[in-house]
């Protein structure tokens, strides 16, 4: 596939779901930042024009222009510049694909869905209040759920990865990275079949 930069009127938005700054990198929650820094090598470019409270870049995924966003307005409010991306170049919901982390799913497990609950992540239930329903393609990475039951779940996703949880988690990164590309070029069905 061939990936250029594209200034010229956006089809699909990809909101890779995470917290900004120092504090939260490498952390569980940071799963969506992790893939949104794979897809810049992938696609050439760099997320870091602030525009809609989020920084962000615009590419071609083989022949569809796509806006790649990255939230700053912290992971319980990411609803706000998923809307104005939304609504100022007039995305429909099903063109719109959201990249997050799991609790639910074993380190390093991608889990492709059509549509769905928030399944308890503040960011996707914030996307679903604000952006129009449950019915966008999502990418989720897991992360494991916590060792004990009296563990915080915020503790936990907060929490730094261990380097032995890493490594699985930047590798599902790589892969749903490649998922994006699939579900743009294939659709959701296909990403589904080849990645779940």
């Amino acid at each position: 596939m061939i990936f250029r930069r594209m200034s010229t009127p956006i089809s699909w938005i990809i909101v890779f779901l995470g917290n900004p700054g120092m504090r939260y990198e490498n952390t569980r929650h940071n799963a969506g930042f992790m893939t949104a820094n794979v897809m810049e090598k992938k696609v050439g470019v760099k997320i870091n024009k602030m525009r809609f409270n989020a920084l962000t870049a615009t590419a071609a995924i083989a022949g569809s222009q796509a806006m790649l966003l990255k939230p700053q307005t912290f992971m319980n409010l990411s609803g706000v510049p998923t809307k104005q991306a939304m609504n100022y170049w007039k995305v429909s919901l099903e063109n719109l694909i959201v990249v997050s982390d799991d609790v639910s799913l074993p380190v390093g497990k991608l889990r492709i869905r059509r549509s769905g609950s928030a399944g308890g992540h503040n960011g996707l239930k914030d996307i679903i209040a604000k952006c129009g329903g449950e019915g966008f393609p999502r990418i989720k990475i897991g992360v494991g759920s916590p060792p004990r039951k009296d563990y915080e779940m915020v503790e936990w996703v907060l929490s730094k990865l261990s380097p032995e949880e890493g490594e699985p988690i930047m590798a599902a990164a790589a892969q749903a990275a490649d998922a994006l590309e699939t579900i743009i070029v294939h659709g959701v069905d296909r990403a589904m079949l080849e990645y779940n």
